[in-house]
């Protein structure tokens, strides 16, 4: 019985240092994501830009800890991500923030199924608050923030917008 309950404690720990992984290569994607959106936004939005840049560091940088506290070593950065479109001006910025949080916000709900105790409070603080960007950035909310799913209504040509680690 004990080995089991051993098996089944490194099986969680396994999906909780996958799922930060995960978390911190959409984090990753968001800093450079938010490079671009800083480069195209207009002066009315770079605040907010800057915000989200920052709050994105500092998250990444938390899950860099916590991949190392969960026993792994934390992937590097790519040098470069492939972005889901042409960002030519401020408007299609704003649409690749959005885009930039719902992503980050899918990634953090796989932690929250994930983990436990007080990782799960932090991923579900930070789905909280990438769900509140997304807001704001798109100007509307959806009823599940973070599970694609719930967001937008299945048809047979929908696809997924992407991986974690793509921007």
């Amino acid at each position: 019985m004990a080995s089991r309950a051993g098996r089944s404690a490194v099986g969680e720990r396994a999906a909780a240092l996958r799922a930060a992984q995960a978390a911190l290569a959409a984090e990753h994607a968001a800093v450079y994501g938010y490079g671009v959106v800083g480069g195209r936004i207009g002066d009315d939005r770079l605040a907010e830009a800057r915000e989200g840049y920052a709050a994105h560091r500092a998250r990444r940088d938390d899950l860099a800890r916590t991949v190392r506290d969960l026993g792994g070593s934390p992937q590097a950065a790519a040098p470069a991500y492939a972005l889901p479109f042409a960002v030519p001006d401020a408007a299609a910025a704003v649409r690749l923030a959005a885009e930039l949080e719902n992503r980050v916000a899918a990634v953090y709900a796989d932690l929250v199924r994930a983990s436990t105790g007080s990782l799960r409070r932090q991923a579900a603080g930070a789905l909280r608050e990438a769900a509140v960007r997304a807001v704001r950035w798109r100007g509307g909310g959806v009823a599940f923030p973070g599970l694609a799913e719930r967001a937008a209504p299945a048809t047979p040509s929908a696809s997924p917008s992407g991986g974690a680690d793509g921007v």
